[in-house]
């Protein structure tokens, strides 16, 4: 039986980084914001891209999660 551990250490990183900046792209962050928050993997991407969705403005939404 596998675990979610052991199935993303099949991923590449970089793979795991793209996907990271698409989905941040997605929710409209800027470029400059994008590359910040995507490679801080201890930074929630389900909340960062929530926190844009539902209208929260770009920089308190980096002000709550940086």
């Amino acid at each position: 039986m596998s675990t979610i551990a052991d199935d993303m250490s099949s991923v590449e990183p970089d793979a795991v980084l793209s996907w990271r900046f698409d989905q941040l792209d997605a929710a409209g962050y800027p470029e400059a914001a994008m590359l910040l928050l995507g490679q801080r993997t201890d930074i929630d991407l389900h909340l960062a891209t929530s926190l844009l969705r539902n209208g929260c403005p770009i920089e308190t939404a980096l002000h709550i999660l940086l």
